[in-house]
């Protein structure tokens, strides 16, 4: 047991680390991310250009920085606001029982069952596109999950001791939820935060990539991969794959890092 948590701390030390220098080398490097020099286009990985360059000369290591940090920032935002929907939903949902446990564990089906990316890309359009109609999208559409999670652990310690003593002294439904529920619900609601980090980032980089994301002037994943497209007929396939490879890269440390923040939140459960 206390090797296994060793080992998650030790991971998840690891992957934060390296998720936060990504977002520090980008005030390091991103005075250069636009810098264009037609001599020097199209140059395939070497030590000079470890990601090589593009069709107008710029270095597509310090764009791919540029854009992963672009991806976090929007991640975080969209993946924060699905989580806060999801516990407020979950909360409710466990406390009041009743009509509003049924019409929220509806609303959940319903969307678990709606085609994901179309969702994504109605709710986008809807909302005009752009970082507001992204950071939008993926808020509504990713908090089911986690809000079913939440809503579950609700239901379960709504029955312990110190929640029918609370009763008896008076307690509102929602002053139970806030000063006695919540503070338990915290090592959840982290992990499932932590855990919509990659689903937002991917769903943000795939409608920025079909042109209903971010600005094209914006060096976000999704454009550097939508431009590069025009281009790997060419044989330049160091424009796609390598921003594409450090995307998922990204992407996986967020997924470990949640994994291991369950492990030394919730042992118990980890272990099950």
């Amino acid at each position: 047991m206390k090797h296994q948590r060793t080992r998650a701390l030790v991971t998840a030390g690891a992957c934060a680390t390296f998720l936060l220098a990504i977002m520090a080398a980008y005030y390091f490097l991103v005075p250069e991310t636009l810098h264009t020099n037609l001599s020097l286009r199209n140059q395939p990985p070497g030590l000079s250009h470890l990601f090589g360059t593009d069709w107008m000369g710029r270095n597509m290591l310090l764009r791919t920085i540029a854009g992963l940090r672009l991806s976090l920032q929007t991640g975080l935002m969209a993946a924060a606001f699905s989580a806060v929907i999801a516990l407020f939903l979950g909360l409710a949902a466990g406390i009041m029982g009743g009509w509003v446990d049924g019409v929220i564990s509806w609303l959940i089906d319903i969307f678990i069952t709606l085609p994901h990316l179309v969702l994504l890309i109605l709710i986008s359009f809807a909302f005009g596109g752009g970082l507001k109609g992204v950071t939008i999208a993926v808020a509504l559409s990713h908090w089911p999950r986690l809000a079913r999670i939440i809503r579950a652990e609700t239901m379960q310690l709504k029955d312990a001791p110190f929640i029918r003593h609370a009763r008896c002294f008076g307690r509102t439904p929602w002053q139970i939820g806030w000063q006695h529920l919540l503070p338990h619900l915290i090592p959840q609601f982290i992990i499932g935060l932590l855990l919509l980090f990659p689903h937002a980032i991917l769903h943000e980089a795939g409608l920025t990539f079909v042109g209903l994301g971010l600005s094209p002037h914006e060096p976000a994943v999704g454009i550097i991969l939508a431009e590069a497209m025009r281009h790997l007929s060419t044989g330049h396939w160091w424009l796609a794959v390598l921003p594409g490879a450090a995307l998922l890269l990204m992407v996986k440390a967020f997924d470990i890092l949640g994994e291991n923040m369950r492990v030394l939140l919730q042992p118990r459960t980890s272990q099950g």
